[in-house]
């Protein structure tokens, strides 16, 4: 379930830059998982204890959040000390509570001279389906031990956290999706810009590589094995596809150590979420709560070029995306794209 860092080049190949360990390249940026073993579920905990400021793009159709509110420009709080990324549908929001007794008790939070009060945003996926216990959801409990362990160190991916109960392929005939996850990504400049992601996975639509077409996971054919591929699904009669696609939602973290405001943080999550609709096919749709939270730690001391880190914002997140399906191992009901043998590497 977890993986050495990722020092590969992306598919399309010559960049002048190489993929990084992931959202924790960002200097300042904690990640902790907690994993429920009752039913693959969990959340997945960034902290920020020096702040950060943060930006939300939210374009699905379905979403679960908490203190989106506050990441709008025009409000006045101006930094964010945690992200919790949750399974257990609108239950798992209360993760983020646990995240905010912790950060309380390290004295971390927006100083309102009476108390330390933590910012701390969520988002939640359904995956209350997998594994049979939808009474089994992250608590409270589950943010707080996520936040005891969160590290500098390069995060765990696959079936960890938020990405546990996560599948893919969800627009096919029913049992034919596959493993979903959680993954990473970043890149660091020559002149040390760094953007990062890390994303939990569990569209509706199908896993494809942005560079080669290819997909990677998704909706599998009659065979148990083939892709269906849901962009021909689309075009075909209803009868080749689900009456009503659940368990849904991708939602993920892009970041960056330049320094921005909250207009320029809320642009970041926007131009990232391209990296959505570039490796899921379709993104975004009526039943997926797609949400793409933004921070920005100010750490380089380079100017910022809103084009250039949201741009390469959404090539991590992409990555990401990838990396979620890859470094998923099977379940019970949902095989890997590793056991199917369609991951990037298994095409070279």
């Amino acid at each position: 379930m977890s993986s050495p860092p990722n020092n590969s080049q992306p598919s399309g190949g010559d960049s002048n830059y190489k993929l990084g360990p992931g959202l924790t390249a960002i200097d300042g940026l904690l990640v902790g998982h907690h994993t429920l073993t009752e039913r693959p579920t969990g959340c997945t905990v960034v902290l920020i204890p020096a702040g950060a400021v943060g930006g939300v793009e939210q374009r699905g159709g379905a979403p679960g959040s908490r203190e989106l509110g506050l990441l709008d420009p025009v409000n006045s709080v101006q930094e964010v000390h945690g992200v919790v990324l949750a399974g257990g549908s609108a239950f798992g929001l209360d993760a983020a509570s646990g995240a905010v007794r912790f950060l309380e008790e390290q004295g971390i939070g927006y100083d309102v001279k009476v108390a330390k009060v933590p910012i701390v945003v969520s988002a939640i996926l359904f995956d209350l389906g997998v594994g049979n216990k939808p009474s089994v959801r992250p608590t409270a409990d589950c943010g707080y031990r996520a936040s005891q362990i969160a590290s500098a160190q390069p995060m765990a991916e696959g079936n960890v956290g938020a990405g546990a109960g996560a599948t893919v392929g969800k627009f096919g005939a029913t049992g034919s999706a596959m493993k979903g996850g959680i993954g990473s990504a970043s890149i660091t400049t020559e002149d040390g810009l760094t953007v990062a992601a890390m994303v939990a996975v569990n569209a509706v639509g199908d896993i494809v590589d942005p560079y080669s077409g290819r997909i990677i996971a998704g909706a599998r054919a009659a065979d148990g094995r083939s892709m269906a591929d849901a962009r021909e699904l689309i075009k075909g009669p209803p009868s080749q596809r689900a009456p009503r696609p659940t368990e849904n939602t991708t939602i993920g973290v892009v970041a960056t150590n330049a320094r921005l405001t909250k207009i320029q943080a809320t642009k970041l999550a926007q131009m990232g979420d391209d990296g959505f609709a570039r490796a899921i096919n379709p993104a975004h749709t009526p039943s997926d709560g797609d949400t793409l939270f933004a921070l920005a730690t100010g750490s380089w001391d380079g100017r910022p070029s809103m084009t250039r880190i949201g741009a390469l914002g959404a090539e991590v997140v992409a990555e990401a995306i990838l990396r979620a399906v890859e470094q998923a191992e099977s379940i019970d009901g949902f095989p890997s794209a590793t056991e199917l043998g369609t991951t990037r590497a298994a095409s070279q």
